[in-house]
């Protein structure tokens, strides 16, 4: 009965040990560690979409993280590699785009959004204001609430 139990933890052991992820590579240098976390954190992951590079755990991010440590210790400087990433994904990659035509509608479209909500709902509230209360009394017409009626006198 102990050797069943012990071979079945051993068993469990060993599966837990087969699924575990490896730990992330700590990098031998700490400075330039801290600026590609610092470059990741302003690029979008592509797969998660609403996940920075550096807090995404996306295989592509992972790559993406690897890359950007490589071109750094190229030599390249940030403003390369932003433009690499640009050149490469489009300005979607930059959580923060550049305004210009093409992303015109992302820095001025919740606002605009915002100003037709607000203006809507004033043109509502000073028609209700405007408004005598019998419209407010029923949503139906009275030739259509003596139809759904019930006729009691019958």
């Amino acid at each position: 009965m102990a050797s069943r139990l012990l071979s079945l933890l051993l068993g469990l052991v060993m599966a837990f040990a087969a699924v575990a992820k490896d730990a992330a590579p700590a990098a031998a240098d700490p400075v330039l560690e801290d600026r590609m976390m610092v470059l990741a954190s302003e690029l979008r992951c592509l797969v998660c979409q609403n996940e920075t590079i550096a807090g995404s755990h996306a295989g592509l991010a992972v790559d993406l993280r690897q890359q950007i440590r490589e071109m750094l210790q190229n030599g390249q400087n940030e403003d390369q590699i932003r433009q690499y990433m640009t050149d490469r994904y489009g300005d979607f990659v930059l959580y923060k785009p550049p305004f210009k035509a093409t992303t015109a509608v992302l820095w001025a479209g919740p606002a605009v959004l915002m100003l037709l909500a607000m203006v809507s709902l004033v043109v509502v509230l000073r028609r209700r204001q405007r408004a005598s209360p019998d419209e407010f009394d029923s949503e139906l017409p009275d030739d259509a609430q003596a139809a759904d009626s019930p006729d009691i006198h019958r």
